[in-house]
């Protein structure tokens, strides 16, 4: 008889967000719903009372404001019960003094996934590096809960939170401005402009008729973005009373 393989399937860059409901150490969530209008990270963890995930959750919670000034919120999950994740979360604000962080206090809810639902439903268990933790991932989803991004860490490696800011901050430039950015971007570098939709457009950029453009070749243009444009575009507005 012929086996018959498990395969473990997980949502897509540009697919909606697969919605949820569940438990977390800020009360009940349903996702992607409670965050609609706002930009989320929702990432998995391996286990409570670990290292490099406690490395990593000092660090995002010291990132959580920055985030929110880009209209982004955090969003935790581990296959741990509730409780563990609260003695977790007390043991690192009263115990934990690393890399010049101390005293921190997560308050992004952190999610209760016993049962493993969340975790397969977005193909967090990759069965050749853990059968019962779930890897480092990171899905980024967009103000219309669209899947914008997502990053995979094995367990033995702590994610660059740098680089899941800089992504942030170059969707939300794509997006406000219609331009693509280049390796290694950051605010105030030049931007990738679309590539030209007619040889007439092509030609001119390439005559330096099109202001402030630089073209390489025909395919691959840039153009100067000011820093203090992107950043008026991304920091988040005051909610209006």
């Amino acid at each position: 008889m012929e086996n018959i393989q498990t395969v473990n399937t997980m949502p897509r860059i540009g697919d909606k967000a697969p919605a949820f409901e569940a438990v977390t150490t800020q009360g009940n969530i349903n996702f992607p719903q409670d965050y609609a209008g706002k930009w989320v990270i929702l990432f998995s963890h391996p286990a409570d009372f670990t290292p490099v995930c406690t490395s990593e959750f000092i660090t995002f919670a010291s990132m959580q404001e920055q985030f929110r000034l880009l209209n982004t919120e955090l969003v935790g999950l581990s296959v741990d019960g509730l409780y563990s994740h609260i003695a977790w979360l007390r043991t690192i604000k009263e115990k934990i003094d690393w890399n010049g962080h101390k005293n921190i206090e997560v308050t992004f809810p952190l999610i209760e996934d016993i049962s493993m639902k969340v975790a397969n439903l977005y193909g967090m268990l990759q069965p050749n590096e853990a059968t019962t933790k779930a890897v480092r991932a990171v899905f980024v989803i967009d103000p219309k809960g669209v899947i914008r991004a997502i990053i995979y860490y094995p367990l033995s490696t702590g994610r660059n939170f740098d680089e899941i800011y800089r992504l942030i901050q170059a969707l939300q430039t794509a997006d406000a401005f219609g331009v693509a950015t280049p390796a290694d971007w950051r605010p105030g570098d030049d931007v990738i402009v679309p590539t030209a939709g007619s040889c007439g457009v092509a030609k001119n950029r390439m005559m330096g008729k099109e202001g402030d453009m630089h073209c390489y070749d025909w395919f691959f243009c840039t153009k100067k973005l000011d820093k203090e444009a992107v950043l008026s575009k991304l920091v988040a507005k005051p909610a209006k009373k």
